[in-house]
């Protein structure tokens, strides 16, 4: 049976990031898809581990080469895209596919893919409460939080043109509903 895509996508800070975290521990068939960027490294990541980080320059030339299923200029001058072989890497291993990406990739990814994928939005309870989160975090200035803050804006009403809308409100019943979606759709 071939694999299948399990695509997580949200606006920042609704969670997306832990639940596919939990999923990739708890469901042991499933491996994670990293996605390239050209955003910088934050403390902590590792390319190759969070995302493969590469040049703007370099981004362009795998786009001329028509190496991405999907890829965005999500802010200015910071490209993110799925690159082909990263998919047909995890596929040739037997493993279902976990993606954490950003809203119309996600969308993207399940137009080409179809019945194969799943494609699940994730929400956080409501807006202030995803604005808190994003303050929170104390990762990004107050300007790149409000980038942030206008995308999830942007991007919240797509959650009607997913399979399934995951609301996390408390994160343990997210990540219990998350298990049954994801369990069903690949039994």
């Amino acid at each position: 049976m071939p694999g299948k895509l399990i695509i997580f996508s949200a606006p920042s800070g609704s969670g997306k990031t832990t639940i596919v975290k939990h999923l990739l521990k708890s469901i042991p068939e499933t491996a994670f898809s990293i996605s390239a960027c050209t955003r910088e490294m934050r403390d902590g990541e590792q390319s190759g581990r969070e995302y493969y980080f590469i040049s703007e320059v370099e981004f362009r030339e795998r786009i001329a080469n028509s190496e991405f299923v999907e890829y965005e200029e999500v802010y200015p001058g910071h490209f993110y895209g799925t690159l082909k072989a990263e998919i047909e890497r995890l596929l040739n291993k037997g493993k279902h596919v976990l993606f954490d990406i950003d809203v119309e990739g996600g969308l993207n990814i399940k137009k080409q893919y179809g019945e194969q994928a799943l494609a699940v939005f994730v929400k956080p309870k409501s807006l202030e409460v995803l604005k808190e989160r994003l303050r929170s975090r104390k990762t990004e200035s107050p300007e790149k939080q409000e980038m942030r803050i206008a995308k999830a804006i942007h991007e919240l009403p797509y959650e009607n043109q997913f399979d399934y809308i995951l609301v996390n409100d408390d994160l343990q019943v997210a990540f219990v509903e998350a298990e049954k979606v994801v369990n069903a759709f690949v039994k």
